[in-house]
């Protein structure tokens, strides 16, 4: 999944001081640059002494301590209020985009840490959300509620245009695009495009209901940078092109607000094809969607739109998609053309979707007054 939270945004709080199957799989020679996140390596695999003599251990067992929640406070020698109080076996997720806010979950259990070429990854068992997962120190899901985000960066794009026969996901090794992606018929390619073999496997071993949709025949995987990937694409090849591997639009974005990047996208769908990204939440002072609209109206000629959705795990407990289309047929992304609702194939998954239907889609361009407002002023 795309990294939501913009920013590197996980930590170990510890308690010191005041002052501190039918898929062909394809391997390809494209690189990628990216960098892997040293701190939460090196925070997963240390065992210290902090404070008062708590030891606290990064490792295959519940953390000991954690400074966590100011339900006391103290004065230090200097006459500073700091808080002292100490809740053992959580993890908080506080990224920098949203200061001052933290995502707290107490850890039942670490399942999976390791270090790839590209990534770190940790996973745990929380007490309320199932199975969390961490990638370079960013939230990419939780058990509890990752259909939310990954039925809606489907479907919105998938169920908008009549008929869709191919479609490209960059990233999302998850395989839960994959899974929704599967329930549409009409699709003969489904391609892949994701940087890290590792993350594959993982989410295989420990997420089978998700790595479901990798089960697709018509799925096809190419290990490797999916911009490089991106621009060795023929022109007009895809209907759908589904982006889950970088900073959402926004504050923090990088390939995202890259014109030429955008430009191959738009290069490489039909006349008529869609795009989906995940965008910055509404509730971020510092996201201006007027400006994203604009910048992908010059890009891609068509329809553009912005829809939302809750999920809990996210910062501010919502997330956004940009919806795209380049210059063709007309599309009206507020009205799906291409419903699955009461559909009874479901592809490789075992039921209908948990979140999706054609209301929901509808629903979610619909903006809330305080947003109109910002968009006039902007």
């Amino acid at each position: 999944m795309a990294k939501v939270n913009g920013g590197v945004s996980a930590e170990f709080m510890a308690k010191g001081n005041c002052n501190g199957h039918g898929n062909r799989v394809v391997s390809t020679e494209f690189k990628a640059n990216g960098k892997v996140s040293g701190e939460l390596h090196a925070n997963l695999h240390r065992k210290e002494k902090m404070g008062d003599g708590v030891v606290l251990e990064h490792g295959n067992n519940i953390f000991s301590s954690f400074s966590l929640l100011p339900f006391e406070t103290e004065n230090d020698s200097n006459g500073d209020a700091c808080f002292s109080s100490e809740i053992p076996g959580w993890y908080a997720d506080a990224p920098p985009l949203w200061p001052g806010e933290a995502h707290v979950y107490k850890v039942e259990k670490v399942l999976f840490q390791g270090k790839s070429e590209y990534h770190d990854l940790f996973i745990f068992e929380s007490a309320t959300a199932g199975k969390i997962v961490i990638l370079d120190g960013y939230l990419q899901l939780s058990e509890k509620d990752e259909f939310v985000y990954q039925e809606m960066m489907t479907h919105l794009a998938l169920c908008s245009i009549p008929n869709p026969k191919k479609v490209l996901l960059i990233g999302g090794g998850d395989g839960g695009i994959l899974r929704e992606a599967s329930r549409h018929s009409s699709l003969e390619q489904i391609d892949i495009c994701e940087i890290d073999k590792m993350v594959i496997d993982v989410y295989k071993q420990f997420f089978p209901d998700i790595a479901v949709g990798f089960e697709d025949p018509r799925v096809s995987v190419y290990i490797g940078d999916g911009v490089e990937f991106l621009k060795s694409v023929p022109q007009a090849t895809y209907d759908a092109i589904i982006l889950d591997a970088f900073h959402v639009m926004g504050p923090g974005a990088q390939e995202v607000a890259d014109k030429h990047f955008l430009e191959s996208v738009a290069r490489a769908l039909r006349p008529g094809g869609v795009l989906s990204s995940p965008a910055e939440s509404m509730w971020n002072k510092n996201f201006i969607l007027e400006d994203i609209i604009a910048d992908c109206r010059k890009i891609f000629k068509g329809s553009v739109n912005y829809a939302w959705t809750t999920v809990p795990a996210y910062s501010s407990g919502v997330v956004g998609f940009m919806l795209c289309a380049t210059e063709g047929a007309p599309v009206d992304f507020k009205n799906p053309i291409n419903p699955i609702d009461g559909v009874p194939n479901h592809g490789v998954t075992k039921g209908p979707p948990k979140f999706y239907n054609s209301e929901v889609h509808t629903a979610a361009f619909c903006l809330p007054s305080f947003v109109k407002e910002r968009r006039s002023k902007n």
